[in-house]
């Protein structure tokens, strides 16, 4: 007989289901407000973990105000308008002359410029 394995991640809250949770839901008592968001990073006392079917079903007291936040189907990561920035500042580093100083051993350093919160240092 083999022994059933143990699951990875966080089950739903609801008595009863075996499902992994994929959500969760915290009260402000204080706004009457309930907040169903993507799932927190780790379990809290006072968050209830929900299933996708449970989640759809969820419902708040009378009076309530529901927010649910959505996750964003865009990765995190550079926008486009970033990554010209990074570009457009190589390049320019890219297309300047480094010239010899008067000594003829060393070279001056490159004028670094800043463009928006990015800047170019030289090695």
């Amino acid at each position: 007989m083999t022994r059933p394995q143990p699951r990875t991640g966080r089950l739903c809250s609801r008595v009863g289901c075996r499902n992994l949770s994929s959500k969760t839901l915290t009260y402000i008592y204080a706004d009457s407000t309930a907040v169903l968001g993507p799932l927190a990073t780790f379990s809290e006392p006072h968050a209830y973990d929900l299933c996708d079917q449970h989640s759809l079903r969820m419902s708040a007291p009378v009076g309530w105000t529901v927010i649910k936040q959505e996750v964003e189907s865009q990765t995190n990561g550079p926008s486009d308008d970033d990554l010209m920035a990074i570009a457009d500042a190589v390049r320019e580093v890219g297309s300047r002359q480094i010239t010899p100083d008067q000594s003829g051993d060393e070279l001056l350093p490159l004028e670094i410029g800043r463009r928006g919160h990015l800047r170019a240092i030289p090695n």
